[in-house]
């Protein structure tokens, strides 16, 4: 295991002048997978997720990047749940998870989680010196944690908060030396843009037309 670890950290190629560990490469193809599934309402996505978590994990150890480190520990946590959340969803409607759009008590709830979640664990970063950046390492951290919770109740604001993070996380990871990282934010920023607007699309439909046919995208 170690051995594998120690192979994982090793430079893929170059980007920039900055190397790009293997454990940055695959982690954030699995990731990019994630988006372009989630965006299919496929189940599958929970699955590469978890993968791809395990991948950026090591990642982000090898970049003295605790909090987002300590992230992706939770993120295989919260897609293990959110798996069993769509897998409900689906067996509940005929093989389809429904997109719906956040109640306003919902929306403050997460918008405090935001917050709060930040604050505390960027100090909690900062007096471990596990961070040369805490607060929006802390910001990345929680923010993943809230959209992935919002994501396995199927609201679309979940859309928004990776928005936010993506925003966050490109100057972060480039600054970190995570190049590839950086560059794969980027991506997301554009493909998160057009989950929002499928998903926004779905929510609105199923409103209008609450008795049509369910479709199952996912297997």
């Amino acid at each position: 295991m170690i051995e594998l670890l120690s192979w994982l950290n090793h430079p893929a190629f170059e980007l920039a002048g900055r190397p790009v560990p293997y454990s940055d490469l695959f982690g954030n193809i699995c990731a990019l997978g994630t988006v372009v599934l989630a965006l299919r309402r496929s189940i599958w996505a929970w699955p590469v997720q978890i993968l791809g978590s395990v991948l950026l994990f090591a990642a982000s150890v090898s970049a003295h990047l605790g909090g987002n480190a300590s992230r992706q520990v939770v993120i295989i946590a919260a897609a293990i749940w959110g798996w069993t959340q769509w897998r409900k969803a689906k067996a509940q409607n005929d093989g389809e998870v429904v997109v719906r759009w956040a109640t306003w008590k919902e929306r403050l709830i997460l918008l405090a989680a935001l917050l709060l979640g930040t604050a505390a664990f960027a100090a909690i970063l900062h007096a471990g010196d596990w961070s040369w950046n805490p607060i929006p390492d802390a910001y990345i951290f929680v923010g993943s944690v809230v959209a992935m919770y919002a994501q396995g109740k199927a609201i679309v604001e979940f859309w928004f908060v990776w928005l936010a993070v993506d925003l966050v996380g490109i100057p972060l990871a480039i600054a970190g030396g995570l190049v590839f990282s950086g560059v794969v934010y980027f991506i997301f920023l554009i493909m998160v843009l057009s989950g929002l607007r499928d998903w926004a699309r779905r929510s609105t439909r199923r409103a209008a037309f609450p008795q049509g046919p369910a479709r199952d995208l996912g297997a």
